[in-house]
Formats: C-alpha cells, structure tokens, sequence
C-alpha cells in the first residue's frame, strides 16, 4: 500500500506583499493533460484603457483578495497598486472569504482591519458581514470587484458578488467588474439547485458547473433579476482580450488556500463533494482536493495523514491515517465525476457516511438538492443520476446563453 505520511512546509511569503504562491505549473500539472499559462490572454484589470479614465476622480472601493494581479509591460503587480500608481483614488477595500490575502482557513470568520502595505481599511465580506452596508459605502463613488473564481456554484467568490452587486443597486453605486478567465469553462454540469436549498455555497438556481466567466455571470445575475427585489445594478464588465471558454488557462496565482494549482482546481466540482461526507478531500495535506480517504474507508489502495496547515489548520481527522484514493495523476476531467463519491459511500465502514452544517446536510447544500444523496443511497450508477440532470440542464443552458460574452 502506497503511504503518505510527510509533506513539504510552504514557507509564507511576507505580509506585505499581495499575491499568494504562484502555481508551479510546469512542475505540478506534467502529468495531467493541461497546458502552461496562456500569456496571451489579457484579463480585465489589464484591459486598463477600458477603464481608468472613468476613474479619474472617482473615490473608488476594491473588492478583491491575492488572485487581483495584473502584468502590464512585463511588470506584475495588485490591482490595488496598479490604481493607486495611477493616481486612483482607493479609498476603501472589502475582502472576501479567506481575507484581502487569501490565508484564512475556509469557513472562518475573517476581520475586518487595515491593510498593511497601503493602510487602508480592509471591510470583511465574510462571517456576519457578507453583505456591505450603506455606511460602508457612503464615502465611495465606484465599486470595483477583480477575482479569480474557479467557476463552481459553491466557491463563495459569486456569492461575494452577488451582495455587492446588490449593495451597490441599494446604495446606487456604479459596479466595475474586471473579468478574468474560468478555468472550469469547457463545460457545463451537475445538479441544478433547487430553491429550498439556497445558501452562501449556492444562492441561484444554477448546475455546480456553470461554464461561465465572473463577468458573464454578473450580467446573469443582474438580467434575470436575481437580486434582492428584483432590482438591478449599474453594471460594466471590462472583457477579457483573446479568450474564448475552451482556451486554456492555468491561473498564475492560487485562487484560495486549499486550491494549490490546476489539477486541483479541475478536480473541485467533484472533490469537494466530499465536504458533505466523512471522508477527508485533502485538507491537511500539499495535495488538496486530489486525494480522499477516511480511517473507515476499506479495501482502498492509499493511505496518507492529514496535519494541521496553514489554511486547514484542523482538517477532518488531523492526525489521523485515512485510506483512500490519490487523484493527483488522473486525467484532466471534462465533466463531474461521481464514481469517487460512489465508491466511498460503499467502501465506507462507519455511519453517518453524510455529515451535517447545523441542522441540514451538507451534502444537499452543496449538491443544491437532496437528490443526489437519494440517487446514491438508492444504488444509482454515475449514468444513470447524470441522466436525472439533463432536462434542468438544457433549460439553464439557454438561460446561460443570454449572456455570454465569449464563445
């Protein structure tokens, strides 16, 4: 049996500087079917002619986090200094889940504070705050938001969005979002989510792949009405140059702590399914979201020990020796796959298989239904659950093409 019992501390990088580690690409993604970064993609926040004369004078609020670089006549830097070296006045910045640097663990509750490099205030979009308030927006004209989702209704970065975009209809803010590339954007799958299960990990009724960019996305959320009331927000996306949903792109900056690079952002739609279950989906370990396994998992080729991390300071048994499966070599996958999520559930030797988020089940809230867990109990097949999904598939496909900006 293959063991894993030792992994490879990552330094952190100083507290002044914005991005977080850079995916290793060429090193990390040889085995997996993927490609290196598309440089000749140009993202929205490097799309600046298209909108810094409309900031000039402006007080602006950036809601952003490390993903927010841009490379501009071969120098990277953060949207923040970008701006600010542009004589663009920031004067207030809102973060999301993980915090304005991206080390918080998933989940915790991320404070408010004051930017160390700049000295601006930070406004926290996590825990209790996930919604700015009028005060917090009294003193700014233009709101912009710039970072990098992975695509996937559960990834809070579109739930971060959607209450800007809704404070921002509220306070009659102009909204600015600079678009940037979907890695997962080749496809479109999964259970579309049913309204009594809306959450902060699924608040519209989409499939947990939705094959769109952050800027598509807002357009969707702002044309079909999805805010509060129904009311709309002033909304501007900053396109991305040269970009179409099948270019490939290998994001140059970890989107979350738990996402180290591309293979793990291509295995989330189905590895984090596993948040739901008492199987452990990588967190205390280097390979995050390509490995799975739990003490009671039996008959399993793998074995590995979940320690505590900088960004899973507690994972599900730390400590502990899980068997499982490791994901890390497995093709690039270009829909979601089930048959890991089936064959834990059957190997699994310890009940509740299915863990809860308070009273409800976590595996519904991500799914966005309860009928996935149903299907599995039931003994479904892969094939036979996927075909349950097309019809509400093929419905939001046509929703989807109302508003897409890139082909």
């Amino acid at each position: 049996m293959k063991n894993l019992f030792k992994y490879t501390s990552i330094a952190l990088l100083s507290s002044a500087i914005f991005f977080s580690l850079p995916i290793n690409l060429s090193a990390q993604n040889k085995n997996n079917n993927t490609t290196v970064h598309n440089t000749n993609i140009v993202v929205g926040a490097e799309n600046y002619k298209a909108y810094l004369p409309e900031l000039k004078g402006k007080k602006v609020g950036l809601v952003s986090n490390q993903t927010g670089i841009v490379t501009i006549n071969n120098k990277t830097t953060h949207i923040l200094d970008f701006l600010l070296n542009n004589e663009i006045d920031v004067v207030k910045l809102y973060s999301p889940e993980h915090g304005f640097r991206g080390d918080a663990d998933a989940g915790a509750k991320v404070k408010s504070g004051t930017d160390t490099k700049t000295g601006l205030p930070i406004i926290s979009l996590y825990g209790d705050n996930k919604k700015p308030k009028a005060d917090q927006l009294k003193d700014i004209d233009i709101l912009i938001f710039d970072m990098q989702d992975v695509g996937v209704r559960f990834y809070t970065y579109i739930s971060t969005l959607h209450y800007v975009m809704e404070a921002a209809a509220e306070n009659n803010k102009k909204i600015i979002v600079m678009d940037r590339p979907n890695p997962n954007a080749h496809y479109v799958d999964g259970p579309v989510m049913k309204d009594e299960y809306k959450s902060f990990v699924g608040m519209h009724n989409v499939p947990i792949v939705y094959g769109m960019t952050i800027g598509e996305y807002a357009k969707m959320i702002n044309g079909e009405k999805w805010l509060a009331n129904g009311i709309k927000t002033d909304l501007e996306v900053i396109p991305l140059l040269n970009y179409t949903h099948q270019t490939t792109y290998d994001l140059p900056i970890k989107p979350s702590p738990n996402l180290p690079n591309a293979h793990a952002i291509n295995l989330y739609p189905s590895t984090c399914l596993f948040e739901g279950t008492n199987v452990n989906e990588g967190r205390g370990t280097t390979i995050q979201f390509q490995v799975y396994g739990s003490p009671f998992l039996k008959n399993m080729p793998f074995s590995y020990t979940p320690i505590s991390r900088d960004g899973a300071t507690n994972p599900k048994f730390k400590n502990e020796v899980c068997f499982g499966e490791d994901l890390s070599n497995v093709p690039l996958q270009n829909s979601i796959n089930l048959i890991w999520l089936i064959k834990a559930y059957k190997s699994n030797t310890k009940q509740p298989f299915w863990t809860k988020n308070g009273n409800k089940l976590w595996i519904d809230q991500l799914a966005g239904t309860d009928e996935l867990r149903k299907q599995i109990e039931q003994g479904l097949t892969e094939d036979k659950i996927k075909e349950t999904w097309q019809k509400d598939l093929t419905n939001f496909k046509k929703i989807r093409h109302k508003y897409l900006i890139y082909k």
